[in-house]
């Protein structure tokens, strides 16, 4: 997104007396091999006095936008400093921000934080609806400029720099949210014909929207492709670079929505639907997002019973997604459930106790390993993990069904997200959530949204790529497929119906 040059520019002179701005626009337009080369208002202003001091030595900062490039920032040419960048990466429940040494491309800071929003309301529908007024919208709006204000300056202290020394800023995340960053109308993404107030935003400067930046910083929000299929999958995709590829590869983001890609350098197809809150804290009572004392890992072991792992190996306080899968898994392979989700009373014997006329089975018991409760999984928690379970596996087979490729033929299976990074690709294939492919294929890419926001920080060309990467998904509406219930109904089974699939 930023371009920086190092130029020597010929003085004027009485026998050379063309313009400062026309003076640095040649040399830029010789070095950048373009004519799409812009000085605003702002900068035509300070450049006679900024050339002169420099003796016209310069380094010119430089944006790349969709029509060229634009002149941000005019320095001396041997001065020892620092232009840096943001990634962003906006999450509904956690926001990520990632400090980019532009000239060197080296990540110099990151920090993460609780959405500031969750004070509204902890999920994206609730938020919309409060949005519905302009007082609620401007309210979400101001929290998570906010919070990334507050959050840019701790980074830029610890590295030994200021906030106007960042020139550019990119940011990826659902459509929501990214509609929320830019207190734009939300009230229509969730009725239907669910149409978003912009599905490519233009480049704005930093200051048009309160970022706390240098004055002329430019901040590229990614596009969306609609309500449902947010700019964080578009920085995914190119984080894989599956758009580059001969080969065929399915990309897969649980998180508010699971949202999944398939395709390669020709073209690409892509759905989003329900099945990742369920996995923390919607589906079971003790699941809830990864962090100190939560479970990760389960293994059943015949002779010593159930073997846990925490995070930070803590005493256990619940269980997060991957460790959820886990835990299905293993219940099913050792046959403590059936291929329903019901408990199979005799394998369970004293784990599986009633409460409030609901069937549960105790995993951990209190007092071991430091608990101080029984942490139980219900018969109603199995339940709704096998359709969530079921809603992901069948996302996957309508989209590939649609086009006519099977599993096998996929090149590589990309899984994006703290919950792609952590989960068991064996247990989410023995309980039917995942296809049963060579697990080598399986690919953990962790937060695909972030590496892509500094990708694209890192190489000016890549705006191109990415508004070609927008134009290249056709999007699959699973609302109105007629074979994705019927498909759906038959993978509420443990694996599903095919046990081969």
């Amino acid at each position: 997104m930023i371009k920086i040059l190092n130029l020597k520019l010929s003085p004027p002179s009485l026998k050379d007396n063309v313009g400062d701005a026309d003076r640095l626009l040649a040399g830029l337009k010789k070095e950048l091999k373009t004519d799409d080369v812009k000085i605003d208002l702002k900068m035509l202003k300070a450049l006679p006095n900024i050339l002169r001091r420099c003796n016209y030595k310069i380094k010119a900062v430089l944006s790349a936008g969709r029509d060229g490039f634009g002149l941000v920032k005019t320095t001396e040419a041997d001065k020892k400093r620092v232009f840096a960048g943001i990634a962003v990466d906006l999450g509904t429940t956690m926001i990520a921000l990632a400090l980019i040494n532009l000239e060197t491309k080296e990540v110099m800071q990151k920090v993460s934080f609780i959405n500031p929003q969750v004070t509204i309301a902890a999920d994206v529908l609730a938020r919309i609806h409060y949005a519905d007024n302009e007082e609620g919208r401007k309210k979400l709006n101001r929290l998570v400029i906010n919070g990334i204000n507050n959050n840019i300056k701790k980074l830029s202290a610890s590295a030994s720099i200021l906030p106007k020394d960042i020139y550019c800023l990119a940011i990826a995340g659902n459509t929501a949210m990214t509609h929320f960053f830019l207190s734009l109308p939300t009230n229509y993404l969730i009725r239907e014909p669910y149409i978003p107030a912009v599905n490519t935003p233009p480049i704005f400067k930093a200051e048009e929207i309160g970022l706390e930046l240098n004055k002329f910083a430019n901040v590229f929000v990614f596009p969306n492709i609609g309500s449902y299929f947010g700019g964080d999958i578009i920085a995914g995709i190119l984080f894989a670079g599956m758009h580059e590829k001969n080969e065929i590869s399915i990309f897969t983001d649980v998180g508010t929505n699971a949202e999944v890609v398939l395709g390669n350098k020709d073209w690409l197809i892509g759905c989003a639907g329900a099945a990742g809150p369920a996995l923390e804290g919607g589906a079971a009572k003790i699941g809830m997002q990864a962090g100190a004392g939560v479970i990760d890992k389960v293994v059943i072991n015949k002779n010593s019973g159930f073997k846990i792992s925490t995070i930070d190996n803590l005493p256990p306080i619940g269980i997060c997604g991957s460790g959820l899968i886990d835990l299905a898994a293993q219940l099913f392979l050792y046959g403590f459930i059936d291929k329903r989700g019901k408990f199979a009373d005799s394998v369970c014997a004293d784990r599986l106790i009633i409460k409030d006329e609901i069937k549960h089975l105790i995993i951990v018991k209190k007092g071991d390993c430091g608990a101080n409760k029984n942490i139980m999984i219900s018969g109603i928690d199995i339940d709704n993990l096998i359709r969530s379970k079921a809603a992901m596996f069948t996302i996957l087979e309508t989209i590939t069904k649609t086009v006519g490729i099977d599993f096998a033929s996929l090149s590589d299976f990309f899984v994006a997200g703290t919950f792609g990074y952590f989960i068991n690709p064996e247990s989410a294939i023995s309980i039917g959530m995942f296809p049963n492919i060579s697990i080598e294929k399986y690919k953990a890419i962790g937060n695909s949204s972030l590496k892509g926001a500094i990708l694209f920080l890192t190489d000016p060309k890549l705006i191109k790529t990415v508004d070609k990467i927008r134009d290249m998904i056709t999007y699959l509406e699973l609302n109105v497929n007629q074979e994705f219930m019927s498909r759906f109904s038959g993978a509420k089974f443990l694996p599903h119906t095919d046990a081969y699939l």
